[in-house]
């Protein structure tokens, strides 16, 4: 079982989603450790006057990384899509992805994310332009459909693959239905029946047992783990390994993943400075601490939460999660 995308065979059908506010630098990077097979970058929009800003200069710093790096743009125009991905292309990306799956009204209230989905004619546009502009493999990530009258993720999938699309990711809900009710992964069945480019599955996908099922028992490549990644970056290798049938309940012992945790919220620290640092990992020891500790994490949330120094959040981080190993 493998993904390909253009030159690059990926290490693992288990990829780490493009999320904005989790997947940045240091995410990516403990992810792929982790054996995540792609990590794309945050959604970028690569103009001119956001470029200057500190935000975009964290977002499109990605040295150090492995290959191949993915950096995912947004827009909504063909030349202005294609203009981006060949920024894209001078910031490194090896792959560049175009978002159509983001249902935010931020993004979609200027016609691009997902509720480019509701014109076909202006996706072929985007995506020939873009395909044409640069010399890196194009994917895309889309969702079902715009609504459940209107699932259109098929004909979209086969003009892609015509164009010279290489991958395509598809968020089982529309656009209506944002992050509510269950993913469905039958319209990606569909579409992978139907395309000989890799289709890989997004949305809800948890755990081994529901990715080993997908990847086992349908036409579908991969598999994109989004939110169920958030404290719990482990899930590529449990995944990973469990896909290739090996089982082990104890794959990452409670040593090891406060070993990581800790040097992953140092990394938040460094990468980001101290300031910016403190605030920007607070989510993530939310996370970490929540997926740890289910009952008792409340607590250490609130006390932790109102710090602003680093060293004294990381030394009250070490100081909960020792205590959390000799009680596991």
């Amino acid at each position: 079982m493998s993904v390909k995308i253009g030159p690059y065979q990926l290490s693992s059908p288990v990829l780490l989603a493009p999320m904005a506010g989790t997947s940045d630098k240091p995410f990516r990077k403990i992810c792929r450790h982790f054996g995540a097979g792609l990590a794309t970058s945050e959604m970028v929009i690569m103009q001119e006057h956001l470029l200057k800003t500190n935000k975009s200069k964290y977002r499109l710093d990605f040295s150090g990384e492995d290959s191949p790096i993915s950096i995912q743009i947004a827009g909504s125009e063909p030349e202005e899509i294609a203009n981006y991905a060949q920024q894209a292309v001078n910031f490194g990306a090896e792959i560049v992805d175009i978002n159509m799956g983001c249902p935010a009204k931020k993004v979609c209230n200027k016609d691009s994310g997902s509720a480019l989905m509701k014109d076909e004619s202006l996706v072929c546009d985007i995506l020939k332009k873009t395909v044409n502009s640069v010399s890196v493999p194009v994917t895309l990530k889309m969702r079902t459909g715009w609504d459940d009258d209107n699932k259109n993720a098929l004909s979209i999938a086969k003009m892609a693959e015509d164009i010279g699309v290489q991958m395509i990711a598809i968020h089982g809900r529309t656009r209506i239905d944002k992050f509510s009710g269950d993913a469905e992964y039958d319209t990606a069945y569909e579409v992978a029946s139907s395309v000989s480019i890799p289709v890989i599955a997004n949305g809800d996908i948890v755990d081994k047992f529901q990715a080993k099922q997908i990847l086992n028992e349908t036409p579908i490549s991969g598999v994109m783990i989004g939110r169920a990644a958030q404290g719990n970056p482990w899930v590529f290798k449990e995944i990973s390994e469990y896909v290739k049938g090996i089982e082990n309940k104890d794959l990452i012992d409670t040593s090891y993943k406060i070993k990581t945790i800790l040097e992953h919220i140092c990394s938040i620290h460094k990468f980001y400075g101290e300031e910016l640092g403190v605030i920007l990992a607070r989510k993530h020891i939310f996370w970490y601490s929540k997926s740890i500790d289910p009952i008792g994490y409340q607590n250490f949330w609130s006390k932790i939460n109102k710090l602003k120094n680093h060293e004294e959040q990381y030394k009250v981080l070490e100081d909960y999660l020792i205590q959390y190993g000799r009680n596991a």
